[in-house]
């Protein structure tokens, strides 16, 4: 597995290491406890040393490597990492959402249908990267729709690790068939129909039982890594 190159337009080569080097840890194919030198990466990447720097910088603030004299080791992200990352996608989420009930969401929602017809092309087509790009669109737009600062730079912090998983899970949802996948897409519309409602109730109840359904997905997918 690459990092698709379309989620890297406009990104600095600092920035494209990173994600690449990202990808590998995630999934396993530089294991926990190896050594990352700068000369290593610079010599995959071909390039000079600065950007591998800040790459590795990036890492380590994500906490993925420890930046020590003799190179980067890798911490890498256990299941118990990755549950902490939805426990704090699953606040952000719930707090947005149950915001949104004071608004008028009805732009957010032909966005958001638009997104899900995106899904549905892909899954028709095999597109994992494609489905998995817009599955996170679908759930950015909802934290973006909120216009709040603190959130958005909260998001932001974790998206590039949530971005990741999302793509290492959507393979393990293609690898089970149209059935699963039908089944994700209906999440999102589930969602959808709560934000509809305005109800803060129903929207709390259908935030706690996606995050608990994508859990189980999470399971199968990080541990097979």
């Amino acid at each position: 597995m690459q990092y698709p190159s379309a989620w890297l337009q406009n990104a600095s080569l600092g920035e494209t290491i990173a994600c690449e080097l990202r990808l590998r840890i995630i999934n396993g194919t530089i294991k926990h406890g190896e050594v990352i030198s700068e000369n290593w990466v610079a010599s995959e990447f071909g390039t000079s040393r600065s950007p591998v720097r800040e790459a590795l910088k990036t890492l380590s603030s994500e906490g993925l490597i420890r930046l020590e004299r003799m190179g980067a080791v890798v911490i890498g992200l256990n299941i118990t990492d990755v549950e902490e990352l939805y426990d704090v996608r699953f606040l952000i989420e719930s707090f947005v959402q149950q915001r949104l009930t004071q608004t008028d969401v009805e732009g957010l929602l032909e966005n958001l249908r638009r997104i899900v017809d995106k899904m549905e092309l892909a899954m028709r087509h095999n597109d994992a990267v494609e489905f998995s790009y817009q599955d996170l669109s679908f759930h950015e737009a909802i934290i973006m729709a909120v216009d709040h600062n603190r959130i958005l730079h909260l998001w932001k912090s974790i998206r590039p690790i949530v971005m990741t998983v999302m793509l290492i899970t959507t393979e393990e949802v293609f690898s089970k068939g149209e059935k699963k996948l039908h089944t994700v897409i209906d999440k999102h519309r589930t969602i959808m129909k709560g934000l509809e409602s305005r109800n803060r109730d129903v929207v709390k109840q259908v935030v706690q039982d996606y995050f608990a359904d994508s859990r189980k997905t999470l399971h199968s997918s990080i541990s097979s890594q």
